[in-house]
C-alpha cells in the first residue's frame, strides 16, 4: 500500500535526523561514549576542587596515571585516568578531614563518608562518568582520587610541563645535606575560582633522614612534625619532606586563593 510505505519511509527520516541531532547536541549517556581526551579537563577540574576543599594543611597533588589495556567492549581497548591528592592530618583526624571535604565540594556532586570494613571513605561524582573517592592508606594518611574509568583514548591526556626551578625546594635540598635525585616534576590543578594549584616535587635520596635540618625554615610553628614527615610554610607554600618511602619525597605546594 502506498501510503504505508510513505508512512515508513517518514518515520525512518523522522528517526534519522532524531539520531542526528542527538549524537552532536546530547550528553553522554554512558562512560564509553567520552574519550580520555574528553574527560582529562573533568578530572583536572576535580582535583582543584578537592585543594580548595582541603585548604591549609600538608598535601601534595600525584602525577596523573594513565593504564591502558583495559577493554571498553571485547573488540576495543581503552584507558584510565587517574590524578591524586595525598594529604597528612593527625592521627585519629582522617575521618573529620573526609568529612569536612565533602562538606565542602559542589553539592551537586552528592559527596558523602560512609563507614567501611577498610575505614571511611568519601564518594562523590564530579559529572560526566569522573569518579571522586577519599580513603584512609595509613594512620594520619588520606588519598583523594579522580578516576575516569575505562574510556577510548581519543587524542590521550596531555604531558605534565616541565618544571621549572625552584628556590624553595633548592632551600630545603641544602638544609637536608642531599642533592635532588630526579628532575623536578610539576603537577598543576586549576583552581575553582581562578587560579592554578601546584605542586613541584623531587626525589631527595633514599629513605631513612634526619628531618630536624628543616627546622630552621619553618616560618613559624610547623604543619607537621613527625619522625618519618615535616612540613612547614615557605611563602605561600607547603613544604613536605616525607620519608616514609624508599625515596624521601620532597614538595613545595601551593593552593588555592581562599
Amino acid at each position: 500500500m502506498p501510503w504505508l510505505l510513505a508512512v515508513t519511509v517518514a518515520w525512518a527520516v523522522l528517526l534519522g535526523a532524531l539520531t542526528w541531532w542527538s549524537a552532536r547536541h546530547d550528553a553522554p549517556t554512558v562512560r564509553e561514549q567520552r574519550t580520555l581526551a574528553q574527560a582529562g579537563p573533568v578530572v583536572d577540574r576535580a582535583l582543584g576542587e578537592l585543594v580548595a576543599a582541603v585548604g591549609d594543611g600538608a598535601w601534595a597533588l600525584t602525577g596523573p596515571q594513565v593504564e591502558r589495556g583495559c577493554r571498553i567492549t571485547p573488540m576495543s581497548a581503552g584507558a584510565t585516568l587517574s590524578r591524586g591528592l595525598d594529604v597528612l592530618v593527625a592521627e585519629g583526624g582522617e575521618r573529620a578531614l573526609l568529612e569536612r571535604v565533602a562538606d565542602r565540594l559542589p553539592a551537586d556532586w552528592r559527596a558523602g563518608v560512609r563507614a567501611g570494613s577498610a575505614g571511611p571513605r568519601l564518594r562523590a561524582d564530579a559529572g560526566e562518568f569522573v569518579a571522586v573517592q577519599g580513603r584512609v592508606t595509613s594512620g594520619g594518611r588520606v588519598r583523594f582520587t579522580a578516576d575516569t574509568g575505562c574510556r577510548p583514548i581519543g587524542a590521550g591526556y596531555p604531558q605534565p610541563p616541565a618544571a621549572p626551578a625552584d628556590p624553595t625546594l633548592d632551600g630545603a635540598l641544602r638544609a637536608l645535606g642531599r642533592p635532588a635525585q630526579s628532575a623536578p616534576e610539576l603537577v598543576t590543578a586549576p583552581c575553582p575560582g581562578g587560579g592554578t594549584a601546584r605542586t613541584v616535587a623531587v626525589s631527595a635520596g633514599t629513605a631513612p633522614v634526619a628531618l630536624a635540618g628543616l627546622r630552621p625554615l619553618a616560618a613559624g610553628s610547623p604543619v607537621v612534625d613527625l619522625p618519618e614527615a615535616y612540613a612547614y610554610r615557605s611563602g605561600p607554600a607547603t613544604v613536605l619532606a616525607d620519608g616514609t618511602g624508599a625515596q624521601v619525597r620532597l614538595t613545595a605546594s601551593t593552593g588555592c586563593p581562599a
